[in-house]
């Protein structure tokens, strides 16, 4: 018998497989970053179908297999219903998760990280202007970097990064956004991803 693991997870991206499969990567609360896949998931009558949607926060129920994760369930937690709506914000998101599939290659558990992200993406969603949306989008790739060890503190970027991720943080960002993305583009560079 295996053991079910239940998990909020955020879906970085998915692809077909087989006839009616998907696979997908999830950066979950508990687990890390995990591959599953999910069967008969595109035909018509699956009750997962319209839940386990790109870019999408979820409940989900996994079991590990022997070479993969298979999901058996998730749900809806009704967070990041919005930002769905929203070509640009949801373009945010997108470059956020491919960076973050290159970044996260192992399922290791970083709670501080999905903190990070779930409440940046909160504050993206509520954004109002396309300078917000890139203050937001530094923001979250900065402290993603810094949760993971590729960046250090330094003085200016301390406060970016120790605070607590609020909407006032996006204001203040402005001001040294071309800084701060002088040291992410370093610390991407040094790294080779």
């Amino acid at each position: 018998m295996h053991h079910i693991y239940h998990t909020e997870g955020l879906i970085l991206s998915s692809s077909d497989f087989g006839e009616a499969g998907k696979r997908y990567a999830i950066f979950t609360r508990n687990l890390g970053m995990i591959y599953a896949r999910a069967t008969g998931v595109r035909k018509m009558p699956s009750k997962l179908r319209f839940v386990l949607q790109d870019f999408s926060c979820v409940k989900v129920d996994l079991v590990q297999g022997k070479n993969f994760w298979r999901i058996t369930s998730a749900s809806k937690t009704n967070k990041l219903e919005l930002l769905s709506k929203n070509r640009d914000k949801l373009q945010v998101f997108g470059n956020i998760a491919k960076l973050l599939i290159r970044l996260l290659a192992a399922a290791e558990p970083n709670e501080k990280l999905f903190a990070d992200l779930l409440q940046g993406l909160l504050i993206l969603e509520n954004s109002k202007t396309a300078e917000d949306r890139r203050n937001v989008e530094v923001i979250i790739v900065l402290r993603a970097l810094a949760d993971l060890g590729y960046i250090g503190g330094g003085d200016m970027l301390e406060n970016f990064v120790k605070s607590p991720l609020e909407e006032e943080l996006v204001y203040k960002i402005s001001k040294s956004r071309s800084e701060v993305l002088r040291h992410i583009n370093q610390a991407l560079k040094a790294s080779n991803l």
